[in-house]
């Protein structure tokens, strides 16, 4: 073998290589556009189909534990009345103390 036809086989290898790796490519290439317009528009589909009945059981969940929430905190406060064996203990605590207060600054006073 000379060196005329050592390079004729590796320009005809180089050539025969480059060939067919850029079949491969643009065939993988295709088939990855192919591929990805198919997932894109199966996306599309799918992407919005429920999102408004997802959006509507979401804020209404959350409006229902808003106004329970409120609705505990009112019932909760309806029942503070001044008869409340509770609010009466508190009340008659701070008369207590305000009535010291007071003997302390008359006794301070005088």
């Amino acid at each position: 073998m000379g060196a005329s036809e050592l390079s004729n086989l590796t320009l005809h290898l180089e050539g025969s290589l480059t060939s067919a790796l850029g079949q491969y490519l643009d065939n993988w290439r295709r088939n990855m556009t192919a591929a990805s317009s198919t997932l894109d528009k199966t996306l599309a589909d799918e992407n919005f189909k429920n999102v408004i009945s997802y959006l509507a059981v979401m804020i209404g969940m959350f409006a229902f534990v808003v106004v329970a929430m409120l609705v505990s905190t009112v019932k909760s406060k309806r029942r503070e009345h001044s008869n409340d064996p509770y609010h009466q203990y508190i009340k008659e605590d701070w008369t207590a103390q305000l009535q010291q207060d007071d003997v302390i600054t008359n006794f301070g006073a005088g």
